[in-house]
């Protein structure tokens, strides 16, 4: 018997009408019918404020509630493989032979950008500019004031102070960490040798704070800070974004449209897994921190009428839910990645031996 999780947290506004149209036809394909047991998940913060609108909404037109709490990408794979929820949410994802001894499955739901954020005075969002080889050497702490020659050469004419940097990163086990890692190994020999790749590294300085609104937080409130967080985290906090140097050699900042062009450089096709690594793209106006949060689910479901009903609340994400995703400023699933992944749900099945997911195209969105 599954233990009760805390911090339940239902929220529930009033939905425009247009959104309420758009999915009643999808509330009348005996949605109700299954809505004895609600859906459970765990894990990334990367990705809350966007599976936080898409269980507002989902609830609001189908009466299923999906309770997903943001305890972290590590909390989140810890629960699913112990059973305690339905669905765990992770942006470092398993490799194949994990999945495969653990009997899970994975799939990415949705897409956004890490974006280092920095507390200056005087300087904002887009402003600053670094590579990825001085942000590295900021957080291995041999970058340590802000007006240092290797961050004055790149920001000609603008104010640096003399002061301390007071890097800031996740002390817990985090998928928006692991992007980053991924990221400065790719650009700085010196962090792949010295601190590698891993959802928790050996941060050699700074403070650490819990989940992408610790960092956030830590970050607005401490003077000559940096610190990274999802991208959404940093508008809704109103923190001055860095712009980067990406793999073309362009200064970008990141929005929607730079983490799209990620999205739209990876080769989904050869990816092990349903995972093509986001980071450090081609293209001009791609962002190179670009992330993707998988969905991790067991491929024989204990109980059949909770698999239905969390595969349909995926399936509604991917459509009725990628304007929802637009608005936060995360990606939406392409078109031909959601054939794939639901291609690859014919491998769910019941206790029975049962198939848990209907072709879409019998479902009206």
């Amino acid at each position: 018997m599954r233990q009760p999780l805390p911090f339940v947290i239902f929220v529930r506004q009033p939905l425009p009408f247009v959104i309420v149209v758009a999915a009643l036809s999808w509330a009348s394909l005996g949605t109700a019918a299954l809505s004895q047991d609600m859906v459970l998940g765990a894990g990334s913060t990367f990705a809350y404020p966007v599976l936080a609108k898409w269980a507002e909404t989902y609830e609001a037109v189908t009466g299923v509630k999906i309770d997903y709490q943001a305890v972290g990408s590590g909390v989140g794979i810890r629960q699913i493989k112990s059973r305690t929820v339905d669905f765990g949410a992770s942006d470092a994802p398993l490799r194949p032979d994990e999945l495969a001894v653990a009997g899970l499955m994975q799939f990415p739901i949705v897409f956004g950008g890490v974006a280092p954020v920095v507390n200056l005075e005087g300087i904002g969002p887009g402003q600053l500019r670094l590579t990825g080889s001085v942000l590295a050497d900021i957080y291995l702490g041999r970058i340590t004031k802000w007006n240092a020659e290797a961050i004055s050469e790149l920001n000609p004419g603008l104010p640096l102070p003399n002061q301390a940097i007071i890097p800031i990163h996740r002390a817990d086990a985090s998928g928006t960490t692991f992007v980053l890692a991924d990221y400065l190994a790719r650009v700085s020999p010196k962090w792949r040798d010295e601190i590698g790749v891993n959802i928790a590294v050996a941060f050699p300085t700074g403070i650490g704070g819990k989940g992408n609104d610790g960092v956030a937080g830590f970050t607005a409130r401490t003077k000559g800070a940096i610190g990274y967080v999802e991208h959404a985290y940093a508008i809704r906090s109103n923190l001055a974004y860095v712009s980067l140097k990406n793999r073309d050699g362009e200064f970008v900042a990141p929005s929607r449209q730079a983490f799209q062009s990620a999205v739209a450089n990876a080769n989904w096709a050869a990816a092990p897994a349903l995972h093509a690594s986001l980071v450090q793209q081609a293209g001009k106006q791609t962002w190179p921190i670009t992330g993707a949060t998988f969905a991790l689910i067991y491929k024989q479901q204990q109980r059949r009428l909770t698999a239905i009903e969390m595969l349909r609340f995926f399936d509604w994400s991917y459509r009725t839910g990628a304007k929802l995703a637009d608005e936060l400023q995360y990606v939406p699933m392409p078109k031909d990645v959601v054939e794939m992944i639901e291609s690859a749900w014919a491998e769910v099945t019941d206790a029975q031996g049962q198939p848990a997911w209907m072709d879409p195209t019998t479902a009206k969105h």
